[in-house]
């Protein structure tokens, strides 16, 4: 109970955030030494090389191997080998654990994922420099993302756990009168009981990002936890599984209440342990391919996911063009578009739009939203910082066939990075399209790769919107129109499809980005997600009350 006690104020500011939905963070974004202090950063490096070449620091269940399959995106050699073990021995660790931390009891549990979560923030930059090379992001973007941002999405999760526990009465001493003689007394005990082994699989992209919502939402609910990391992004989740194992022992609790699974190449070590009779709770991100096998095969489980995507803008009018412009160019270059929130359908009316600037045709929209994409992207440095690196050949193999999709408006170069001579560095394609192409912007061409659309009219693509976004899913959408009725039929057509909504992003705020205990990720209603992250949907599944009674 210390951690709960060193902590409760976190926990308590974290619960109101989740209430209220206002801006929160336990966590500073900033990589800045007057906040983690002037050595963090020398200190995050040194833990980072330390790791290379050699096998990673975790003792745990089975170890009958180790198995190296990372590559940096930025050409560093890796060389990290993990502690492997078949799913028998996994399964059979982290079941063994559940009874013990099920009866530690929520409040014990919520201050061992506290601090987990205080210690993964204090060793943020070496998280940094695992995240950027195993996804390829750029090392601001990894911080952020990969530390503190993902730091404060797992918080979310917790609370939302803990809260739906401790907001409830343990027992209770129920009392029912009667008519005559005495009342009918009966004491009442009420269990928040796990659905049993959880299992996280992780992502290439965002490996830490996209799976602490579900780590700790398993938790706090008391579901051991199975961290199955992505083949080519394992350190980022191998530092926090060996976190998790230190305070789990300082505790005074079984480690194997979290474990980490490599897998050897080829090994689909993923499928097999999803449809494990005694996994009860599957977190994924990624591929629609294997998240629909998951939906599909791993029936005895609390499967949530989120897959691939189509992204959509509808562009009608605007007061600010240039600003327009510039967040639109943001959002498609941010990370080479490797995001699942980037947009990716740019729908504009045949008739042009009204502008500020004057009236702008669809052929006139797509130069100027190129030659903003080359401003941005001009000076090289600040391109590497923006772009980071492609995190793989298949993104690299889309890129390359934009130009074959329709008309080029801009097409994709290769940047060279300023300190990594081996890293793949591509600007954004876009091309254009007739909204008759269905069939090539109808689907996710994961990267940078963009669509400008010619529709008949606004109508028109408030229609394809809601069309595109039901049939193939979708994390994000936006709209900008200076029309409120525009805006108000935009907003419908998101509700109708179930997709979140940006309205007239001109300034620092981007639509491929999301704020814990404000925006939801996701929402669930759309074939990209079976869950926001995160909602009382994506906490609630993976627990049951169960009940005892007796006459007192």
């Amino acid at each position: 109970m210390e951690f709960f006690d060193r902590h409760h104020t976190t926990l308590r500011q974290a619960v109101d955030a989740i209430r209220g939905r206002h801006f929160w963070s336990a966590y500073p974004e900033s990589p800045s030494p007057k906040v983690y202090g002037p050595d963090a950063a020398a200190e995050g490096q040194a833990a980072f090389d330390a790791y290379l070449g050699r096998d990673f620091p975790l003792d745990q269940a089975g170890d009958d191997d180790r198995v190296v399959t990372e590559r940096s995106p930025y050409g560093i050699e890796l060389g990290v080998g993990y502690p492997h073990a078949d799913a028998d021995t996994l399964v059979a660790a982290s079941r063994a654990t559940l009874p013990g931390w099920r009866d530690a009891g929520v409040r014990a549990r919520t201050g061992v994922c506290l601090e987990i979560l205080d210690r993964l923030n204090k060793r943020s930059f070496e998280v940094a420099h695992a995240v950027q090379h195993t996804s390829g992001q750029a090392f601001v973007m990894a911080f952020q993302a990969g530390g503190p941002q993902a730091q404060d999405r797992g918080l979310e999760a917790l609370a939302y756990g803990y809260d739906m526990i401790a907001s409830y009465a343990p027992e209770v001493r129920w009392e029912k009168p009667q008519r005559k003689g005495a009342p009918i007394v009966m004491d009442k005990r009420f269990h928040a009981v796990p659905r049993g082994v959880a299992l996280v699989i992780g992502c290439t992209t965002f490996p830490t990002w996209n799976s602490y919502p579900g780590l700790f939402a398993s938790l706090v609910t008391g579901n051991p936890v199975i961290v199955k990391p992505h083949p080519r992004a394992v350190l980022p989740l191998a530092i926090t599984v060996a976190v998790a194992r230190e305070v789990l022992v300082e505790a005074g609790l079984d480690p194997d209440v979290v474990l980490l699974a490599a897998e050897r190449p080829d090994e689909r070590l993923a499928a097999e342990l999803a449809v494990r009779p005694e996994v009860r709770v599957v977190d994924f991100t990624g591929s629609t391919s294997f998240g629909d096998w998951l939906e599909a095969n791993a029936t005895q489980a609390f499967v949530n996911t989120e897959k691939a995507g189509v992204n959509a803008v509808v562009v009608d009018s605007t007061d600010a063009y240039a600003g327009m412009l510039a967040n639109l160019a943001f959002s498609l270059s941010l990370y080479s578009g490797q995001m699942c929130t980037t947009p990716q359908n740019l729908f504009v009316p045949t008739g042009g739009i009204a502008t500020d600037e004057g009236h702008k045709s669809p052929e006139q929209f797509a130069a100027d939203l190129a030659e903003a994409v080359r401003g941005l992207l001009g000076d090289p440095a600040r391109a590497a910082g923006i772009l980071g690196a492609l995190a793989n050949d298949d993104v690299l193999e889309r890129v390359e066939a934009a130009d074959g999709l329709g008309e080029t408006v801009l097409k994709s170069e290769r940047i060279p990075h300023p300190d990594f001579a081996d890293a793949i560095l591509r600007t954004p394609a876009v091309v254009r399209l007739d909204a008759a192409r269905g069939d090539v912007y109808g689907r996710e061409h994961f990267g940078p790769v963009s669509f400008v659309i010619t529709t008949e009219d606004t109508a028109h693509a408030l229609r394809l919107l809601g069309e595109t976004v039901t049939e193939r899913g979708a994390l994000t959408a936006a709209v900008y129109s200076t029309d409120e009725e525009v805006l108000v039929a935009a907003e419908r057509a998101a509700l109708e499809a179930g997709v979140n909504l940006s309205a007239n992003l001109t300034g620092q705020v981007f639509v491929n980005q999301s704020a814990a205990f404000s925006d939801y990720h996701g929402s669930g209603a759309n074939p990209a997600a079976t869950a926001s992250l995160t909602d009382p949907s994506f906490v609630a599944g993976r627990f049951h009350f169960v009940q005892s009674r007796r006459h007192a």
